[in-house]
């Protein structure tokens, strides 16, 4: 799958890993395609490194839940380093 595909991908997968993910994450929709991106690729290279998992197919079921899976992991951590700031420590 090429570039195109990943970034298609991670587009969407960003946009319902923010649905799934419950609170709010804070970004806009540029954060969020952003994240959708990186995530899609975590999850692509988990998915081929740990579990040998076939990604080059875009309609492909496990690419996409391994793409969503890896937006969630990257909005879960953005969620836990932009929550921090701006707290008072009492």
């Amino acid at each position: 799958m090429g570039i195109i595909g990943w970034i298609v991908l991670g587009l969407v997968a960003g946009a319902l890993a923010k649905l799934i993910m419950p609170g709010n994450q804070g970004g806009g929709i540029i954060v969020t395609m952003i994240l959708g991106i990186v995530g899609a690729l975590l999850g692509g290279f988990i998915g081929s490194a740990l579990f040998g998992v076939d990604i080059s197919t875009f309609f492909s079921l496990t690419t996409w839940l391994l793409a969503i899976g890896g937006a969630l992991i990257v909005l879960l951590i953005w969620g836990l380093i932009t929550g921090r700031k701006g707290r008072a420590t009492h």
